[in-house]
């Protein structure tokens, strides 16, 4: 905290949809059934890929590190939202200004790298499958996801102490839900050029690499997957691989729009609805996606209901 210049303010006012209040309703509501679904869907993930011994695999590590992942986004911002939105007090304060900022940019980061690594989990699957369990061992499988959290805290720590240093000149006023890095460059007053060409930067790094890595080994993975003969193979691969490439759709899309563009162009609305989506929407969503389309993961699923109801 004492990085921070001494223009900052004791607290922001989060303006939200203060131009269209009627959707403040809606979207309380909204975020009510979601948060909850979200927690829910992402905790039973977890518990499923930890007590069914058949998904003891990297797969499904990678899975859990992504559902855990998700609640964190999720929660770093969507009960101070409920909570504004539930009352007239639209306020957060500077220091919990400051630890949204620093979570909020560790999962965005942590979710890009780690998208990356389940796609190289694939990659390695169904392109070296002789090889899959000396490639992806224990010890790099640890490894991989030990890169991703600290990768993700690197970015959110050189990213959000360079944003916290621009002088705000006694702005307390965010036209956002919560507190994000582009939303408070384009708020901070005095040359901010060099911050936004910073994060432009950094996120092409953070979003365009681990983008080109997951196309790159999805391409090989069509490769090998048009080589297999039988047609029961075929579908098996292409459906291991089909879940994530929907969750990869449903992060990045929103992601390379907010973030790859200047702070400066960034339009009013933009930031919110994108934030609601990648935070709210992807979380709330991947657990159906990954269970509605994994038989091991419903089968595992089924398993432990029926032996929740046995045991009463």
């Amino acid at each position: 905290m004492t990085l921070i210049n001494e223009s900052h303010t004791q607290e922001f006012i989060l303006l939200g949809f203060a131009n269209h209040p009627w959707l403040e309703l809606p979207l309380f509501i909204v975020l009510l059934i979601t948060y909850p679904m979200a927690m829910m869907g992402n905790i039973t993930i977890i518990l499923v890929s930890k007590l069914d011994p058949r998904l003891q695999s990297p797969m499904y590590f990678f899975l859990t590190n992504l559902s855990f992942l998700d609640m964190c986004y999720t929660t770093s911002f969507v009960p101070q939202i409920l909570f504004n939105l539930g009352t007239s007090i639209k306020t957060i304060s500077y220091t919990g200004c400051v630890v949204q900022l620093y979570f909020f940019s560790i999962m965005g980061g942590s979710e890009c790298l780690l998208l990356a690594v389940m796609s190289f989990d694939r990659y390695v699957a169904i392109c070296r499958p002789l090889h899959y369990t000396l490639i992806m061992n224990q010890c790099i499988c640890i490894l991989l996801a030990s890169i991703v959290w600290l990768g993700g805290m690197a970015y959110a720590f050189s990213e959000a102490t360079l944003t916290l240093q621009l002088p705000l000149c006694g702005i307390n006023k965010l036209d956002h839900l919560l507190c994000e890095i582009p939303v408070l460059i384009k708020t901070a007053c005095g040359e901010k050029e060099a911050n936004e060409l910073t994060l432009s930067v950094v996120c092409i790094f953070m979003l365009a690499v681990p983008l080109c890595l997951i196309l790159a080994s999805y391409a090989s993975i069509g490769r090998a997957v048009l080589k297999i003969k039988s047609s029961e193979g075929r579908k098996k691969a292409f459906g291991t691989c089909s879940s994530h490439l929907i969750v990869v759709f449903l992060f990045y899309g929103p992601a390379i729009s907010m973030y790859l563009q200047p702070p400066s162009s960034i339009t009013n609305d933009q930031p919110k609805f994108m934030a609601l989506f990648y935070g709210v929407v992807t979380p709330t969503l991947n657990p159906f996606i990954y269970t509605l389309r994994n038989k091991d993961v419903k089968g595992a699923l089924d398993n432990m209901v029926r032996s929740i109801f046995s045991s009463k």
